[in-house]
């Protein structure tokens, strides 16, 4: 008998909030999912839960369903994702945009306003969501892109070229060693969302994370996870312009280490900013 988007959702649902292998941060997410991988399918958002669903459709809909419930990350198998407004391919081997991470590019848009000609620097920036994000909403702005990673340059820049966001360069780049000369005391703004796992923990990590993100975007091989944060405040000093700021993303229970590390090395107007969850997310410094 077919069956209806409602009942699709409902079984989704139910499925994914009891799968071991996701971490869901909050309940309704799971429904979000579900209607995500729906939407896919039908090609359109299902918002009408009577709608029937064609036989063939809903076997496809199981079969993403049954690698999603495996941990296999809704991003990953849709092959997209969405960061303020911008749609962004996703690959394996590459780390999945986090929603968190809209507030740290939200902090770097807010402060570039507010300057002539201003310039950003991303610091591992994957895939480039904050990047392109800011260069999307700063069109003035001079916004660079900086990651170890082949793999994940490559999808930034194919990010960048299909969105027609030419303000953005990508650089490969050990923490800021690639950045042009010319950006000497220069730089208004550097965000990052560093590996920030402790070594230790990355055994604890949930499936949907520890298999199927690369780890040196999860870790940076320390004990406290503050490892790529530290080369950065040592290095930017000779890149940072007076008044420039610093932004860094990391878990809430690093936040009050990471607002020390900024005072110690002689950041000002130090402060914690939460994300659309409440959790303190970013915490910015003024050089």
């Amino acid at each position: 008998m077919p069956a209806t988007v409602g009942e699709l959702l409902d079984g989704a649902e139910a499925q994914i909030k009891a799968s071991e292998a996701i971490e869901l941060w909050r309940p309704y997410m799971a429904r979000l999912e579900a209607a995500s991988l729906l939407g896919f399918v039908i090609g359109h958002d299902p918002e009408d839960a009577g709608e029937v669903v064609p036989a063939a459709a809903h076997r496809r809909f199981d079969a993403l369903i049954a690698r999603r419930i495996t941990g296999e990350p809704a991003a990953l198998i849709i092959g997209t994702t969405s960061f303020r407004g911008l749609e962004l391919r996703t690959r394996a081997g590459v780390f999945i945009p986090r929603s968190s991470s809209e507030s740290l590019a939200g902090e770097a848009v807010r402060r570039l306003r507010r300057r002539k000609r201003p310039v950003a620097v991303d610091v591992a920036t994957g895939s480039g969501p904050v990047a392109l994000a800011v260069g999307s909403e700063v069109p003035a702005a001079r916004v660079f892109g900086v990651d170890i990673s082949p793999p994940a340059l490559s999808l930034a820049r194919a990010n960048a070229k299909r969105l027609h966001i030419p303000n953005v360069t990508f650089l490969r780049s050990d923490v800021l060693s690639a950045l042009p000369k010319d950006l000497a005391h220069g730089v208004d703004v550097f965000t990052v969302h560093p590996p920030y796992v402790a070594r230790s923990m990355m055994s604890d990590l949930p499936a949907e994370i520890r298999e199927f993100e690369p780890e040196t975007s999860l870790t940076d091989q320390s004990e406290d996870g503050l490892g790529l944060v530290r080369a950065l405040v040592d290095q930017a000093p000779r890149w940072i312009r007076t008044g420039g700021w610093m932004l860094v993303e990391v878990s809430p229970d690093l936040s009050r280490r990471v607002g020390a590390l900024l005072r110690r090395n002689g950041y000002r107007d130090v402060k914690s900013h939460k994300d659309s969850l409440g959790a303190t997310r970013v915490i910015a410094g003024r050089r």
